[in-house]
């Protein structure tokens, strides 16, 4: 390596180290902060950047392997690249630990409507969604119902006997949280198969999932309850849904045929990944950094969570990299069947790990984008960790929210584990989510390297406080 390069990281890291002082200097008294942390943390965001590692690592689960549904063969293939790429970069105690999941197959999917007596079949673009049944093979065909929410279906009750149930509430876009506006519209997917099979509708379509205006469905979990007939259920593109909700305000008559090959199999055997940085003082005590593993067998399951795997490895990666040597244990968990099931998240909370202590549980799992911050479960744990928020000021990854965790960390939060979520710029999360959209190419190298550097440098700070 040239003088002059090196002269340039020395000159790079100075500029970092200048603006985490400058920073604390004017969020508190400088000479009462950990200054040592300073030039560490500097170091690990110029690594990240500079060596452009994760998305490498992105490009090699994603292009290489593509998406990953939990028991598919893709996901095992996971599972064995992510057990290897550990080994490759040197972490410790690298393993996988059995997790039974669920298994779901697609299979093909054919969805067309007429308006009235029309002879004409234009076409839906339509997804299943995760564990719905399958159509008979000649498909189902019945008069569609637009309902915007549970009251209108149970005022309609036995008009949508025989007719399938099409759930139109759209994501609410004036709100500033996009995970609020999902969480207020995502009970329309996961139960209007039981909601509308209760009034004798015999399949349920639902508005997808996005704010964004286009022909791409979006999938995602749904479920069932053994005292309610099983109807089949489907994502409607955006796109698709307004021109149907159009003709349906014209006062036109709409007939769907729908034809499913889903089914769901005999669940199977497959892994969470596990590879740790032994902590020099206290190895028994441990700071977990976490994500899923699997996808919806969309896209290439990109930012989600193929960017949280990412974060996690090279997390971990940057800390070797720089030779550091953490009190705790820090350790690395891909997690199986986040998506349809959460079962590599019970397995992990379930399994005796005698004399072990979880510190705190991270995870990544809201995409590739910048990190602007963590969200924290526990009050006493925000309050130790806020005052190394002038360390993340540089990356405008400062903001330390008290309430936050992850799906997959849950299970251990319930033990009392305090959970940590990496908060990123999500607005343009919920344009790719489960869907085709969510390739590769959607993911930013650098906003990914930053997320990798925040993961890190958090979880280096806990394993030392």
């Amino acid at each position: 390596m040239s003088i002059k390069s090196n002269k340039r990281k020395e000159i790079f890291i100075g500029l970092i180290i200048g603006l985490i002082k400058f920073s604390a200097l004017h969020a508190q008294n400088y000479e009462t902060m950990p200054r040592q942390l300073d030039s560490i943390s500097a170091k690990i965001i110029q690594t990240a950047l500079g060596q452009n590692k994760a998305i490498e690592l992105l490009t090699e689960l994603c292009v290489k392997i593509g998406h990953r549904l939990a028991g598919s063969p893709q996901a095992e293939k996971a599972v064995a690249w992510s057990k290897k790429k550990m080994e490759e970069l040197g972490f410790e105690n690298v393993r996988t630990e059995p997790v039974i999941v669920k298994r779901w197959i697609r299979g093909k999917e054919e969805c067309f409507f007429r308006i009235g007596k029309e002879k004409q079949k234009r076409k839906i673009n339509i997804c299943a969604y995760g564990n719905s049944i399958g159509t008979p093979k000649e498909g189902i065909t019945a008069e569609i119902v637009e309902v915007k929410s549970w009251d209108e279906l149970k005022e309609k009750g036995e008009q949508v006997k025989g007719k399938i149930v099409f759930f139109n509430r759209p994501m609410d876009r004036s709100l500033i949280s996009l995970g609020t506006a999902y969480g207020l519209a995502v009970d329309q997917r996961s139960n209007g198969a039981i909601e509308a099979a209760k009034y004798g509708a015999v399949g349920s379509m639902v508005r997808s999932m996005t704010t964004r205006i286009d022909d791409k469905p979006h999938t995602g979990q749904m479920h069932y309850v053994d005292s309610i007939p099983k109807i089949p259920s489907v994502a409607v593109s955006t796109k698709d849904a307004d021109l149907l909700s159009g003709l349906l305000a014209e006062g036109k008559k709409i007939t769907v045929t729908l034809k499913l090959e889903c089914d769901t199999l005999p669940p199977v055997e497959s892994a969470n990944v596990v590879g740790e940085i032994k902590g020099c003082e206290y190895p028994d005590e441990i700071v977990l950094i976490g994500a899923h593993l699997d996808s919806w067998d969309k896209g290439h399951g990109a930012h989600d969570d193929g960017a949280g795997c990412a974060h996690i490895i090279e997390a971990v990666r940057l800390i070797k990299e720089l030779n550091l040597k953490p009190k705790r244990t820090i350790r690395a968990v891909l997690f199986m069947n986040e998506e349809n099931g959460l079962d590599g998240g019970y397995a992990y909370a379930s399994k005796e790990r005698p004399n072990e202590k979880h510190i705190a549980a991270i995870e990544s799992d809201a995409g590739g984008f910048s990190p602007i911050g963590f969200g924290i479960s526990d009050s006493t744990l925000h309050s130790k960790l806020s005052k190394y928020a002038y360390l993340f000021i540089p990356i405008n990854a400062d903001r330390f929210k008290i309430g936050g965790g992850g799906v997959d960390i849950l299970p251990l939060m319930k033990t009392g584990v305090p959970g940590i979520g990496l908060i990123v710029d999500g607005q343009k999360y919920f344009d790719y989510h489960h869907s085709d959209n969510d390739t590769i190419d959607k993911v930013n190298e650098r906003e990914l390297a930053l997320g990798s550097a925040a993961v890190a440098i958090l979880a280096y700070i806990i394993a030392e406080e």
